[in-house]
């Protein structure tokens, strides 16, 4: 089966063509990446490719309780030990960067940092906070040019980073309602200069970020995802979506990323992302394409043969199931996400979901 073959991207070679999707598990206590996490990875190596959860470039982008940053010499440190133990069973580890933007609360950011985001539009709602429980979205600060030329510096660096801690490349996360895709969707770009109005203008953020950040690791180590059609943290469906959309795979495709990685969460309610826009961006983008979002052995083959992705990624089965590229291989059922644990500290539904025959 395709889905166990080989895979050549770029320099590296993956062993498989199956995709641990980034997903965001709150262990990171001070922020600083620790052995727990570390152990969690590691018990995952059988994956081709590990993207990591979403990665701070800043102080300003902890949104959430207890993620982890990339920009602190402790954070360096602590990230050094999961890139070795993703790599003891033969993955390869991309960590995502993800600047939270609007999606925060003063209450999970250290002393001094800012909620920034692309206009002062806040986020209906409320999010979980250690120390308060609850609280709404504060108004977000509307960046200036030189704020955005300060967090883009941020990104080299945190991509700059990991390479440093011994990463395979990063993923720049251009999705979900999170900074990047702040600059991109009119429900949090309000802005009228040379960053938000046109397609071209809001597109202009995520852009040069991949440019800059490929610039200083090499683009075959720098990726990108993307949500067209997403709503989650707020976003909304806006007039030329697709026209955007399309416009950012075709420049995209000109910087040679590493991958484009397409996330499609109707599975779990939202949208579900037209055909034709998939088609559209995979035949704009000449690169790696990855498919994610609720797939099973049998859907993740068909892409791969369809040729509608090259990888396929998998949340939730790789969450609950450490072995779980063992466990499609062998057709052997898989284990049952806990939900209640998916955010809390501790080993208790991270690291404690049993491994086949053990």
């Amino acid at each position: 089966m395709k889905l166990f073959s080989t895979y050549k991207l770029g320099p590296i070679t993956l062993q498989n063509r199956s995709v641990m999707a980034p997903m965001t598990r709150s262990r990171a206590t001070k922020n600083i990446p620790n052995d727990l996490m570390a152990e969690y990875y590691g018990q995952r190596s059988s994956a081709g490719l590990i993207i990591t959860e979403g990665v701070s470039p800043s102080p300003n982008g902890l949104g959430y309780a207890r993620i982890p940053g990339a920009f602190s010499k402790e954070q360096v440190a602590g990230w050094k030990k999961v890139a070795a133990a993703a790599h003891t069973g033969g993955a390869k580890i991309f960590m995502q960067l993800m600047h939270t933007g609007r999606v925060s609360h003063p209450a999970n950011m250290p002393a001094g940092s800012r909620v920034l985001a692309p206009s002062a539009v806040a986020l209906e709602g409320e999010m979980y906070t250690d120390a308060l429980g609850m609280q709404p979205y504060p108004v977000p600060e509307k960046m200036t040019l030189e704020d955005i030329e300060r967090t883009q510096s941020e990104y080299v660096k945190a991509a700059q980073n990991a390479m440093t801690a011994g990463f395979d490349g990063v993923e720049l996360h251009g999705a979900n309602g999170y900074l990047i895709d702040q600059f991109n969707n009119t429900a949090s770009n309000k802005r009228q200069d040379s960053y938000g109005g046109s397609i071209q203008n809001r597109a202009r953020f995520a852009l040069e970020t991949a440019q800059k950040v490929a610039q200083a690791i090499g683009p075959e180590h720098t990726a990108i995802r993307l949500s067209p059609y997403g709503v989650f943290n707020g976003m909304e469906h806006f007039a030329d979506l697709e026209e955007q959309f399309i416009y950012l795979a075709q420049v995209l495709e000109k910087l040679k990323l590493a991958y484009l990685h397409l996330v499609d969460h109707s599975s779990m309610g939202a949208p579900e992302v037209p055909q034709s826009i998939r088609d559209a961006m995979r035949t704009a983008f000449k690169g790696t394409f990855i498919a994610s979002g609720g797939f099973d052995k049998e859907r993740a083959e068909q892409v791969l043969e369809s040729g509608q992705a090259d990888l396929v990624a998998f949340g939730r089965p790789f969450l609950a199931t450490p072995d779980l590229v063992e466990r499609l291989d062998k057709d052997l059922p898989l284990n049952t996400p806990d939900f209640d644990t998916f955010y809390t500290p501790g080993e208790k539904g991270y690291t404690d979901y049993p491994i086949a025959g053990q």
